[in-house]
């Protein structure tokens, strides 16, 4: 008779799908009698399960005995710019579960970034939520325990994610500028690089059409870029009664160079950002009408999700993209 791995009072669902070599939803379903399954594939879940010593707790809440209901929040964005609304989007949805969470700033250092997931299995926290301050797709993370990626883009599609719809979000800008009659759109962005500078300038391309003047201009996330753009896009003769920013940043930017060149937004040129970053959007001047992304849903979402999948049940959708809003300000009526 085979030794058992671990006891019982050890094994998780997370254990299961390692030794059975399949995926946390496969192992749900073959245990819960889920899904469709073949019926050799249900067979060795629970043959593994049973030879682990695998039991799930009195409640049916889908893990072994054993829960220490915590979860661990691993970030690479150390301002918290946008992992703060995610986390207190993400507590809502945990507190529910009586969830505490730990949160761990790998400060985008790989090396880091391993031994803080090392810590925290470690302390079995019961699953994981990794987000980060770029939407640009990220290794996933070695863990053998439920993982929900928020806001950041895991590089393998059978993770779980909640993303922010950033196409929506920049046609959103566009259209509202559209709906004023502007008919001269520049687009500032920033780097081409990244992936979040692309996918807004495309959408930006395709909904103001003819009335896109030059291409996108990329450069940096920065004021001093969203500065340098105007006094670029002026010196080559553009006519412009817009700018449509892909950050708030770059719009804080642009809203002083167009001051100081004495153009009246929204008068002559009306201004959009992108984040709705209330240091920068608020205290712009004129008020910056600007995409909300909606983060802290973002992370309602990731909560809700990491909670079905420590609970051993399957998510309806394994992806998740939120909606954003436009919040009209100043600078645009």
């Amino acid at each position: 008779m085979s030794p058992r791995a671990s006891s019982p009072a050890t094994v998780k669902i997370g254990d299961v799908a390692r030794a059975a070599g399949v995926s946390l939803g496969t192992v749900s379903k073959a245990l819960n009698g889920t899904g469709s399954l073949r019926e050799e594939t249900r067979r060795h879940v629970q043959e593994v399960a049973d030879r682990l010593g695998f039991v799930p707790d009195s409640r049916g809440r889908g893990l072994a005995s054993g829960r220490t209901y915590t979860v661990g929040f691993l970030t690479t964005d150390s301002f918290g710019r946008f992992t703060l609304p995610i986390l207190m989007g993400a507590e809502d949805a945990l507190s529910v579960g009586r969830m505490a969470v730990i949160l761990s700033d790998t400060r985008d250092d790989r090396a880091r970034e391993e031994h803080l997931v090392r810590s925290l299995r470690g302390r079995r926290v019961d699953g994981l939520v990794v987000t980060g301050r770029s939407t640009d797709e990220r290794a996933r993370v070695d863990i053998d325990i439920p993982v929900v990626y928020a806001f950041t883009r895991p590089d393998d599609p059978e993770q779980c994610a909640v993303l922010s719809d950033e196409a929506a979000g920049a046609a959103l800008a566009a259209r509202h500028l559209l709906s004023l009659g502007r008919s001269r759109i520049l687009h500032v962005t920033g780097p081409q690089r990244h992936r979040s500078a692309r996918v807004r300038a495309e959408a930006v391309v395709d909904t103001a059409g003819d009335a896109l003047v030059g291409e996108p201009m990329f450069g940096t996330w920065s004021e001093e870029w969203g500065r340098r753009a105007i006094d670029i896009a002026l010196a080559s003769g553009l006519d412009v009664d817009a700018v449509c920013c892909g950050s708030d940043q770059i719009a804080r930017g642009v809203l002083d160079q167009l001051h100081e060149r004495r153009i009246a937004v929204p008068e002559q040129v009306a201004v959009t950002g992108y984040d709705n970053w209330d240091v920068m959007a608020l205290a712009a001047r004129p008020p910056l009408t600007t995409v909300d992304m909606n983060l802290g849903e973002v992370g309602r979402r990731a909560g809700e999700m990491l909670l079905e999948l420590i609970d051993g049940r399957e998510p309806a959708r394994c992806e998740i993209i939120v909606p954003p809003r436009l919040e009209i300000r100043g600078s645009t009526v």
